[in-house]
């Protein structure tokens, strides 16, 4: 291809050699990262013995990281779509292995939350939301692929350093735990940030949506911005239903807590086939049309639910759920980039993550409370539901606001 000059044209970066690279390194950092949102779930029971906490302060620096987490997606959303994704990415990452080696020096369960939600936290918000949102710019006709495959990390990362961290922890403590979880992070993710200082596409270009247009849709970024949060947060209030609570319902129906867990590994496990394969799906059909389809499967999953409790119909039922709710959240980055200006990305996919993790938090505690108020989780079940339904609703409005946007056929 020439340019006007007739001078050959620079080969385009989008969908290149360079472009899958970086999806490798994205999806490493995403992995090695999201130790952050796993490593105090897996030490709670020795914090808690330590610190001499009942359950519920043992649980606050998952909560703190979590609101971290949450912050932390928007805050460096901004940051990336202003200076890009390295410098950002690079001083989370020391934040997120200092943090940990300063966990491991605290000595009381307020200090140890608060270094969760302040550098803990904040450092793994990076490897979520500004991660996929960097690497969307990176992308065109492969984008729902691409996005979808980064976003596994998370639930690589769930995979791996559950397995990991009790054989440090078991023999040498929570805290030499900690340390060297933070030396880990330090010597992998710094080299590895350094590897993404590439700007994206559409800022070498000076601007535009970093290899097609726009999408029309009849909506304001404003609305559709609130349209995409409403969503995220009820899919995710849904979603946190099984995935918080199927061991303790295991439990309730005397299957055991290894029963339980099993049926949550199944969920994870096909959680990252539902997010590679709502990838190649969302490069055919769309980031709208794809989410809603993940939205209504996981409703119908959350439904057979209710009449289904015996030992191998909840194996089936947690199977389908993953396989119907893995893809979902990393749809929202696709749909941002579809309809949204490129270089507003990182700010509005962590305005939308943030809603995701804020649902994942309330759906967990809804759903216990409403069990502590009826003694079962029939109620539970029905009530993540109804949430879908909120989901699913606000994507239909979506889909025809788009719809309605579209040139009239001749």
């Amino acid at each position: 291809m020439l340019s006007a000059n007739g001078v050959p044209a620079p080969a385009s970066p989008i969908d290149g050699p360079q472009a899958w690279m970086r999806l490798v390194v994205s999806l490493a950092l995403g992995t090695i990262g999201g130790v952050g949102m796993w490593a105090v779930i897996v030490v709670l029971p020795a914090v808690q013995a330590e610190f001499g906490v009942d359950r519920a302060d043992a649980s606050l620096p998952y909560t703190a990281t979590m609101l971290g987490f949450a912050v932390g997606n928007v805050v460096i959303g901004r940051a990336i779509d202003r200076i890009g994704y390295w410098i950002p990415a690079l001083v989370t990452s020391i934040l997120l292995g200092l943090g940990f080696i300063a966990a491991s020096l605290t000595t009381s369960v307020l200090q140890f939350s608060l270094v969760h939600g302040l550098l803990i936290g904040v450092g793994t918000a990076s490897t979520f939301g500004p991660l996929i949102a960097d690497l969307s710019h990176w992308f065109d006709r492969r984008r729902g692929v691409a996005v979808s495959a980064a976003a596994t990390g998370s639930y690589l990362a769930g995979t791996l350093w559950p397995a990991v961290i009790p054989s440090v922890a078991g023999t040498e403590g929570w805290r030499t735990a900690y340390v060297v979880i933070g030396i880990i992070c330090l010597v992998t993710m710094v080299p590895l940030t350094l590897m993404l200082r590439a700007k994206p596409p559409h800022a070498e270009a000076g601007g535009g949506n970093g290899g097609r247009p726009v999408l029309p849709i009849a909506l304001s970024p404003a609305g559709l911005q609130a349209l995409l949060v409403v969503a995220g947060l009820g899919c995710c209030v849904a979603m946190s239903m099984p995935q918080v609570h199927i061991v303790a319902y295991c439990m309730d129906l005397g299957y055991g807590v290894a029963r339980g867990a099993d049926m949550l590994s199944i969920m994870m496990a096909a959680g990252i086939v539902s997010r590679v394969a709502s990838g190649f799906i969302a490069d055919r059909i769309g980031g709208i049309r794809t989410l809603l389809a993940g939205s209504v499967l996981q409703g119908l999953a959350l439904l057979f639910y209710v009449p289904f409790d015996g030992l191998a119909s909840l194996y089936v039922v947690s199977l389908i759920f993953g396989l119907s709710q893995g893809g979902i959240v990393p749809c929202y980055a696709v749909i941002v980039r579809e309809y949204m200006p490129a270089a507003e990305a990182g700010q509005r996919v962590g305005i939308v993550i943030m809603a995701t993790i804020l649902g994942m938090a309330i759906g967990g505690w809804m759903s216990g409370w409403i069990y502590d108020l009826t003694g079962s989780y029939s109620a539970a079940f029905l009530n993540g539901i109804a949430w879908n339904l909120l989901n699913v609703t606000a994507m239909v409005l979506v889909f025809w606001s788009a719809r309605r946007a579209l040139p009239a056929r001749s």
